[in-house]
C-alpha cells in the first residue's frame, strides 16, 4: 500500500496564494494547483423536445439562450486563463467578485444570491485508489432564469448521469436550469457517498491488520486516513448551510418543487455527515487500539523477560554461594556435593515453570 504524500496533503489543507495577497478586489487571478490544460467549453442546450451538443472553441460562443424555451448549460474546464473567464463573466453579467471566486479554488461550500443568477461553490471529490487518499476540486455553479455555467478546475467530473438523462428523458428537460443545478448538486453529493464507501473499507482492512500485526507504517495510515477526514469534513460540513439556505430561498429563479429536492438532498448530507463523524471516532478508537496492541505486546516480551529472570534467580543464589571461597563448608568435600547442588538448582527451576503455569502466567 503506498504512503501518504505529506508535500501533497499540506497543498491541499492550505492553497498557494501567488500574487493574490494585496490585490485589488475583484482582481481575477487563479489561485490553486496550476495544471497545464487548456479550457474546454461544452455546451449542451435543449428543451422537453430536442437536445443539441456543442463543442464551443470561442469564449464569445458564450451568452445566454436566444430562445426562451431553451435552456444552456455550459461546462467550462480548466481555469488557466483569467482573460477567458472575465470574458465569459461579461457576458452572462457577473459581478467581478464572482468572477474572482471562480478563480479561488480555495473557498468553501457557499451559495451567493443575485438579481439575475444564483452562484454556488461546492466541491467535488475523488478517491485515489493508489494512495488512498482523497482529490478536492472546486465546482463553480451560476444558476440564471435560462441557462446553468459550471466552472471546474480540469476535465473529469460525476456528471455523466446527468448527461446521459438528458439525453435520454424529457423529465430532465423540461424543468428547466433549476432542476438541473439540483440534478449537478445531487450528483456531487451522491458521490460523496461512494468516497465514504471507499473510504470505510480501506478503515476496515486497517482494522484487520492492526489486530493481526500492527506495525509503525499501520499508525502512519492512522494518521493519513485521520487528515483525509479532516479534509472531507472541512469540503462537506458548510454545504449543509448552503443546501439549507437554497431550500429555504425565496428567489424567483428556484421553483417550490426544486425546494422540495433539494430538501431531500440536505438530508442526504446530514446523513453524509454523520457517516463522516463515525469514520473519525473509529480513527480515534484505532489509533487507541494500536496503543494498546503496542503496550499488550511489550507486557508480553516483559512477563517472559521476568519469568526467566526469577528461574535464574535461585540458581544465581545458589552459584553464589558455593562460589565463596572459605575453607569450612563441608558440602565442597562431600562426594554428592555437586550433583546435589545440581539436583536443588533443578528442582527451584521446575517448581517455579509448574507455579508459573499454575498461575497460567505461562
Amino acid at each position: 500500500m503506498a504512503k501518504p504524500h505529506r508535500v501533497h496533503h499540506s497543498a491541499k489543507l492550505i492553497k498557494k496564494r501567488g500574487k493574490k495577497v494585496g490585490a485589488a478586489p475583484g482582481t481575477l487571478i487563479h489561485v490553486g494547483e496550476t495544471k497545464n490544460t487548456d479550457i474546454n467549453i461544452r455546451l449542451i442546450a435543449y428543451n422537453e423536445s430536442s437536445l443539441k451538443e456543442f463543442q464551443l472553441s470561442d469564449p464569445a460562443q458564450c451568452h445566454p439562450p436566444e430562445a426562451s424555451d431553451i435552456t444552456s448549460w455550459f461546462n467550462i474546464d480548466g481555469l488557466n486563463n483569467p482573460d477567458i473567464i472575465r470574458e465569459i463573466g461579461d457576458r452572462f453579467e457577473l459581478h467581478p467578485l464572482i468572477q474572482e471566486d471562480i478563480l479561488n479554488t480555495d473557498h468553501r461550500p457557499k451559495i451567493e444570491v443575485h438579481d439575475k443568477h444564483l452562484y454556488i461553490v461546492i466541491k467535488m471529490l475523488q478517491f485515489n485508489d493508489q494512495a488512498h487518499d482523497i482529490e478536492f476540486e472546486q465546482i463553480s455553479l451560476v444558476v440564471g432564469d435560462d441557462y446553468v455555467l459550471s466552472f471546474q478546475e480540469k476535465p473529469g467530473d460525476v456528471f455523466d448521469g446527468v448527461r446521459e438523462r438528458l439525453r435520454s428523458g424529457r423529465r430532465i428537460r423540461r424543468l428547466g436550469p433549476d432542476y438541473l443545478a439540483y440534478a449537478l448538486i445531487d450528483a456531487l453529493v451522491d458521490n460523496y457517498f461512494l468516497i465514504l464507501e471507499k473510504l470505510g473499507d480501506a478503515i476496515e482492512d486497517l482494522e484487520f491488520e492492526l489486530l493481526d500485526k500492527p506495525s509503525k507504517d499501520t499508525v502512519n495510515r492512522i494518521h493519513h486516513f485521520k487528515r483525509e477526514m479532516l479534509l472531507l469534513r472541512k469540503a462537506i460540513w458548510p454545504l449543509r448551510e448552503v443546501l439549507s439556505s437554497l431550500s429555504r430561498d425565496e428567489s424567483v429563479i428556484l421553483s417550490d418543487e426544486i425546494r422540495m429536492f433539494l430538501r431531500d438532498v440536505y438530508d442526504h448530507t446530514i446523513h453524509i455527515i454523520d457517516n463522516i463523524e463515525t469514520l473519525r471516532d473509529l480513527l480515534a478508537g484505532l489509533l487507541d487500539l494500536y496503543v494498546s496492541s503496542v503496550s499488550q505486546r511489550m507486557n508480553e516480551v516483559m512477563k517472559v523477560l521476568t519469568m526467566f529472570a526469577s528461574i535464574f534467580m535461585p540458581l544465581t543464589f545458589i552459584a553464589g554461594i558455593y562460589g565463596m571461597n572459605f575453607e569450612n563448608m563441608p558440602e565442597l568435600q562431600w562426594q554428592w556435593g555437586y550433583p546435589a547442588a545440581l539436583f536443588f538448582m533443578a528442582l527451584c527451576s521446575g517448581s517455579l515453570l509448574l507455579y508459573f503455569k499454575w498461575r497460567r502466567w505461562w
